[in-house]
């Protein structure tokens, strides 16, 4: 299939190149991963490395480019993604591959240097004071996945009544808290979106990035690299800078509810397209959902 993809996307990618210059000569093309786009790892002949990204099939249904594009301007503006080159309306894109690459995992994630080196690049998004203007409405957005699925004729889950109906309860147990603000997130750094350099660490992707209460993105770190209570405790105290409150801790608890409520339906609308592999990534994250319900429970009784 990969090698379909980059026998059809060649074309694409040229043309694309000839938007950067007259005339572009790549010596080499590498296909590099992710879940729903087409991306590539191009060598030019005049020395420099890029990466380009196409659109996947049916993105269009689910992600503004043009927010995306705004996203994307901010993180490359704070360092923390690589130079921008090209950005097209349909979510084309073409930046400057990061030297020394190396796409980080859940074990590498979970070293101590690199949760300090992430607990300090979402500080610095969170804190840049920066209003994109991109909402990440994560209820809205779930109603409107909720739609696809149902549309595209994709099974829901016997109990999903009964768990949306849970969810919804914390969500206005959380809601009630105060002081709690909406600040530019990326919204799904998952263990695949961070890359380390020759430099440090990079969070790349903000096809989801909009203003968002913070705690998300902490979330989402421990979620997807499995972090225990150690590793958890040294992510919210390197980006607080002090222990955490307990409110603090009860929305970031929520906030791991919630991402796996919003990405099991995201999952499901991609099994029209992608088939059993999305089925599987839905059914993982519906179960650890239910998980944190019953420690939610636990917690609050």
């Amino acid at each position: 299939m990969a090698v379909e993809w980059m026998e059809a996307d060649l074309p694409r990618i040229n043309k694309i190149l000839k938007k950067l210059t007259a005339e572009p000569s790549c010596i080499k093309v590498e296909r590099m991963g992710g879940m729903t786009n087409h991306s590539y790892h191009v060598f030019m002949d005049n020395g420099e490395d890029l990466v380009v990204r196409l659109p996947g099939d049916g993105t269009e249904n689910l992600i503004c480019r043009s927010d995306e594009k705004v996203s994307t301007e901010l993180a490359v503006s704070l360092d923390i993604d690589s130079d921008l080159l090209y950005f097209g309306e349909d979510g084309t894109k073409v930046s400057r591959y990061i030297e020394g690459a190396v796409t980080m995992s859940p074990e590498s994630m979970r070293e101590t240097e690199n949760i300090l080196q992430a607990a300090g690049i979402l500080k610095a998004l969170h804190t840049c004071g920066t209003d994109t203007k991109v909402p990440f409405e994560v209820f809205d957005m779930a109603a409107n996945y909720e739609k696809i699925v149902l549309g595209n004729k994709v099974p829901l889950y016997m109990d999903y009544p009964n768990i949306k109906s849970k969810v919804m309860e914390i969500k206005d147990s959380i809601d009630r808290l105060t002081g709690v603000k909406k600040v530019p997130c990326h919204n799904d750094p998952l263990c695949e979106n961070w890359v380390m350099g020759k430099d440090g660490l990079y969070l790349i992707d903000w096809e989801y990035a909009g203003m968002n209460d913070g705690m998300w993105d902490l979330a989402d770190v421990s979620i997807e690299a499995s972090y225990n209570e150690v590793q958890d405790r040294a992510l919210l105290n390197a980006y607080f800078g002090r222990q955490e409150t307990l409110d603090e801790k009860r929305r970031f608890l929520a906030n791991k509810i919630y991402l796996d409520y919003l990405w099991t339906l995201w999952g499901l609308t991609r099994v029209f397209f992608d088939g059993e592999v999305m089925q599987s990534y839905a059914d993982k994250r519906y179960v650890r959902l239910k998980t944190n319900l019953l420690k939610w429970k636990d917690a609050e009784e």
